[in-house]
Order: C-alpha cells, then structure tokens, then sequence
C-alpha cells in the first residue's frame, strides 16, 4: 500500500462533506478548528449544500473529491462529519485521478466507503480518525484523540502499540495468538453494504478493523455473520473490534449481550481477535493508518502499529 506525505504547518486542507450535512455555524466552527491547528482551509460546495439527510446531491459530493484529489496545492482532505450518503459516490468517482494524486484522507463512520475505494482500488494509505464537525467542535478533542491525530498525520514514526485512554474499557483478547497484517475496514454495516459490489472489501491477510454504533444486537449478529458467509472472516491474518456504541435490544427479555455475539460468531473462526480498542464512535478515539501494518496479539490482547501511514 501506496503511503502518503505528512502535513506541514501552514498546508492547505480541502473540507468536504461526502455524507449528511452540516449546519452554517458548524462549518464556520470547521473553519476555525483547522486554521488553530496551523493549517489553511479550503471549503469544497459540498460543505454548504443539502438535500434531504445528504450534504447535496452525489455529483456535488463526488466533484468536490475529484476536484480536491487533483489539486496538488490541496494536501489533505478532512472530511466534516458522517451520516449517511457516501454510498451513492463510488460510480462517480474519478479513481485515475484520486490514485494520481494520493493525499491524506480523515474521517470515519459512513465515510468507511469512501476508505475501502481509496486503499482498495486507489492503492493508499488513508486515516481512520475523528472528523472536524463530529469531533474538533467539542471539548473531547484536546489530549488523547489530539496528541493521536496531530502525531499520525504529521509523524513519519509508527504508532506503535495502541493503548485506551483514561477510563476507557481495557483491550482483551477474544482469540489467543499472533498475527500481522495491513488494517482494513470501519464501520461494520457500510463494510457490509460494499459486499457483492466491485469495491467489496479485500481482508486477505489483513488485520480487519471493525465498529458500529446505533444498532440493534441482532443486526450486529447478522452484519458479522453475514462477513463470516461471505468468507470475508476466513480469510483476515486478524480481527480488532472496537467501539460499539448506544447498541439496542428488540426485545429486552430476548436478546444475546455483544460479549456473547462475538463469542458466537466472531470466537468460532479462529483468528486472532481482540475487542473494545479505542477507535469507532466512542467519546475519545484514536487516529488509525488504514493500508499500514499492524500486529495483533489475541493472548495479551494488544494491537501495536508498527508502520506510519506517511512516507
């Protein structure tokens, strides 16, 4: 996997919105958090544009992309939040120009499709970390998912072992044993929404990362056993499952715990496996190199990143 070159004070990042909107005040807001961290800000239309629960309609998400990507002055793009949207941009991407210019590329949660395009057919490493509305806005920004963010984007030294932050669940080991691959994945449902089409995921000897959030238990059950069907879990070196948030039963008085769920589905295929790593859609998340390598180990229940995603 193709890596990318580090920010430097004073770097022009392109803002985009590919998924749901955002509010005027919040991209104001956007605007500003980026300026404080020492960078030059430019807006693509999508920033400003709505349509339905979408930040416009798909050509405008997917030309602010193209447009962003081939602009060598652009040298990362942020993206400004999640929600739901990025799954109409996959046929209208310009992917010989997006894999011409590799750059920096944040974000998480719907933007996983956006991440499985990028590192699959465009061959680079992008980041799966916090985005400028959801996070930079708010006070759960400064220290961990800062130091972690500011360090993997502009830092050429790999993370190295990935460690909870202050109050967070610790990492345990689900399946003992020792495995290294390139991370993949995101979210768990958009992972799944990708299958049977030509940008399905690729987990061949990867370290495969999930999360999810707002979901009922059963769904989680469904989504990994339906990766599990699809042979997308036979085939992974590795597997971290990490935030899983604001989760509901159906039925209160019939349901499986997710402790149970992985056990049940997750357990049984025998890969080195370890839960509750800090990234997803927790409080405090750490920046992760998608397309870089990392070392899981299942018995001591760690997850250490022993490659940057920076050239």
């Amino acid at each position: 996997m193709r890596k990318v070159r580090p920010l430097s004070p004073g770097d022009l990042v392109g803002l985009v919105a590919p998924s749901s909107p955002s509010s005027p005040e919040a991209v104001e807001g956007a605007v500003r958090a980026v300026k404080k961290m020492g960078f030059s800000v430019r807006l693509g239309r999508s920033c400003h544009a709505t349509l339905g629960y979408m930040a416009g309609p798909e050509e405008l998400r997917a030309r602010d992309l193209n447009e962003l990507f081939g602009d060598d002055d652009v040298k990362a793009l942020f993206c400004l939040r999640g929600g739901d949207g990025a799954i109409r941009l996959p046929p209208l991407l310009d992917m010989r120009t997006i894999a011409a210019h590799p750059k920096i590329f944040l974000g998480y949660s719907d933007i996983t499709i956006l991440h499985q395009m990028f590192n699959l057919i465009g061959g680079f490493c992008t980041f799966h970390g916090p985005m400028v509305v959801t996070e930079f806005l708010d006070g759960r920004f400064s220290g961990y998912v800062e130091d972690h963010l500011i360090r993997a984007l502009t830092d050429r030294t790999p993370p190295g072992e990935i460690l909870p932050f202050e109050g967070a669940p610790a990492m345990e080991g689900l399946v003992g044993g020792t495995a290294e691959g390139e991370l993949v994945g995101g979210n768990l449902a958009l992972v799944c929404s990708l299958l049977g089409t030509p940008w399905e995921i690729d987990t061949r000897g990867r370290v495969l990362i999930l999360e999810d959030t707002d979901e009922p238990f059963y769904r989680i059950d469904r989504m990994l056993f339906q990766l599990r069907l699809a042979g997308k879990l036979d085939d992974v070196a590795a597997i971290v499952l990490g935030q899983f948030t604001n989760l509901k039963a159906k039925d209160p008085k019939r349901t499986f715990t997710l402790s149970e769920i992985f056990e049940a589905v997750v357990a049984p295929v025998g890969k080195p496996t370890v839960v509750n790593a800090p990234f997803g859609h927790g409080p405090k998340k750490v920046t992760l190199p998608l397309g870089a390598r990392a070392v899981v180990d299942g018995t001591k229940g760690t997850l250490t990143v022993v490659e940057s995603g920076l050239i």
